[in-house]
């Protein structure tokens, strides 16, 4: 299967999406694979194989690689004499800001390009924290209760703490910080307002059960991998989440029960029917007394949570055969020509 890996982008999770790229590599050996870096700077890079690693980006090698562009139905390398075509279907591995905000989704829609990620939508809404608890209330999934601060008002934050500050726009567990008490406010909001100007607060719910499952639409039907406990402390910061980030094999099942396996699936699929298809995404949710809270969903999760399927190629394979197809409009200017033949011309 032949397979083009979009990754890096200019967002503060950069770094995230090329280790992201790396285990990938690994992941889906076999695949005939392409590595389009996006720098900082929007400049697309055509990555070998044998390049990819960490060593090559951190030390700006990457500028001496070949340039590409964005054509119509893939990426163009131009060359001495001709050009060399990227074709093929694109993942979307840029996690944060250009892959997940739905940039890169506008991009490859407009040229014509079958891509494996989250569409426009589905990024709006899963890309800024009050969207998807706007997203929550519409289809029926339960969250978390949440207030918003901005950065140009002042307000009264009226949940008792301890609560969690989020920037509304960031993943990673980017800026994230736990306030037990009201004289250390003031600090993790100057940290989270670094990131972003809106913030969302929750309140901390301790020793909360959590799972995550990720999921696909193939052949109409949505594809569950197994669900899994994470491990963490007070919460997953950005350590404990990335420093083992490029693990590729299969984590353990959550020993649940198969009534609550249901009710993750069932909100699940409520989030992501009718929105996400032509993605695999992950799910975070808490578990409260019972009932099933979703905590955020991840449109492109890190290393595409590999980790969580038995098999992984077979997973991208059949996603791959089952893209949404978006129809253009045809132009013919009927109706110019209409009013030319009215005016006689």
């Amino acid at each position: 299967m032949k397979l083009t890996i979009l990754f890096g982008g200019a967002s503060f999770e950069h770094e995230i999406s090329i280790v992201s790229a790396i285990s990938l590599k690994e992941k889906l050996s076999g695949f005939d694979l392409n590595f389009i870096f996006c720098d900082q700077d929007h400049t697309f890079y055509a990555i070998d194989q044998k390049d990819m690693k960490a060593k090559t980006f951190s030390s700006a090698s990457h500028k001496k690689m070949p340039i590409v562009n964005l054509t119509n139905g893939g990426f163009t390398q131009k060359k001495l004499i001709g050009s060399k075509e990227h074709t093929g279907i694109v993942l979307n591995l840029i996690h944060g800001a250009d892959g997940e905000d739905g940039t890169i989704a506008a991009l490859l829609d407009f040229y014509s390009i079958k891509y494996i990620g989250p569409r426009i939508n589905a990024s709006v809404f899963s890309y800024d924290k009050r969207y998807t608890k706007y997203l929550c209330d519409s289809i029926g999934v339960k969250s978390v209760k949440y207030e918003v601060l901005n950065s140009s008002e002042q307000k009264d934050i009226t949940i008792p703490y301890p609560i969690i500050i989020k920037p509304a726009s960031l993943g990673s567990s980017i800026g994230v910080s736990i306030v037990n008490e009201e004289s250390e406010l003031d600090y993790a909001l100057d940290t989270a307002y670094e990131f972003d100007k809106n913030l969302i607060i929750e309140p901390f719910i301790e020793n909360v059960k959590e799972y995550n499952l990720a999921g696909y639409m193939a052949d109409g039907e949505i594809q569950f991998s197994i669900v899994e406990e994470p491990q963490k402390n007070k919460f997953l910061d950005f350590e404990k989440k990335y420093m083992d980030f490029s693990r590729s094999s299969q984590v353990l099942k959550a020993d649940i029960s198969s009534d609550l396996e249901n009710k993750l699936k069932q909100s699940f699929t409520k989030i992501y029917t009718g929105m996400f298809e032509g993605a695999l995404i992950r799910c975070d949710f808490f578990v409260v007394n019972d009932e099933v809270y979703l905590n955020e969903i991840n449109p492109i999760p890190g290393s595409m949570a590999n980790y969580l399927f038995e098999d992984f190629k077979t997973a991208i394979e059949k996603l791959s055969n089952s893209l949404p197809h978006s129809k253009r409009a045809k132009v013919n200017y009927e109706y110019i020509h209409s009013i030319n033949s009215a005016k006689g011309k």
